[in-house]
């Protein structure tokens, strides 16, 4: 691995650590990424797609969820709709309905091609609601979060080239004026 790859290595995985940590993910949970591997690059979205340098960012990226025991799931890109690519047994754990689609660099992106080469048996689905996530490059993964996403301020902002945007989510706050909330789940 070149110098260069190495620290966008260590970069993606600081960045997801950090993300899972302070989003209080439980095993279990699911972590929605997006990554423009053009971006990470320094070129625009969607122009230098890289299988090579996926694999680098997804491999660090699904390191540290397998440490914490999340599930990941990789945005493709608008050409796949922003469908997702994750593990059989999540889809079927949260009753997501299956779509048949392969991803490749040109559709789906390299980084959602990694994902569909190394998860042990990966699956498309169109929609989820991730506890929390991680947008390298700009790529819009607001859909794919629970209905209450609140930013977060990682040290990490780049990822090569990418700015790196991240997001937890909360309960709804509920009852107006009277109603007393549970501060732990802010």
């Amino acid at each position: 691995m070149t110098e260069e790859m190495s620290i966008i290595s260590s970069e993606a995985y600081n960045a997801a650590r950090e993300i899972l940590e302070i989003a209080k993910l439980e095993e279990g949970d699911l972590f929605v990424v997006g990554c423009s591997t053009s971006e990470v690059s320094g070129a625009n979205i969607g122009t230098f797609s890289s299988p090579e340098l996926a694999e680098v960012v997804f491999g660090s990226i699904y390191q540290a969820t397998q440490e914490t025991g999340v599930y990941l799931a990789a945005q493709c890109c608008e050409h796949l709709n922003r469908a997702l690519i994750l593990e059989k047994e999540a889809a079927l754990r949260y009753g997501y309905e299956i779509v048949n689609v392969v991803p490749q660099p040109k559709a789906g992106g390299s980084f959602a091609t990694a994902a569909y080469k190394t998860f042990e048996n990966p699956v498309a689905v169109e929609h989820i609601k991730a506890k929390a996530g991680m947008d390298i490059g700009d790529t819009l993964i607001g859909m794919h979060l629970q209905d209450v996403a609140v930013p977060v301020r990682i040290r990490t902002q780049e990822i090569g080239d990418a700015h790196v945007v991240c997001a937890r989510t909360r309960p709804k706050f509920i009852g107006g004026i009277r109603a007393i909330y549970d501060e732990d789940m802010s």
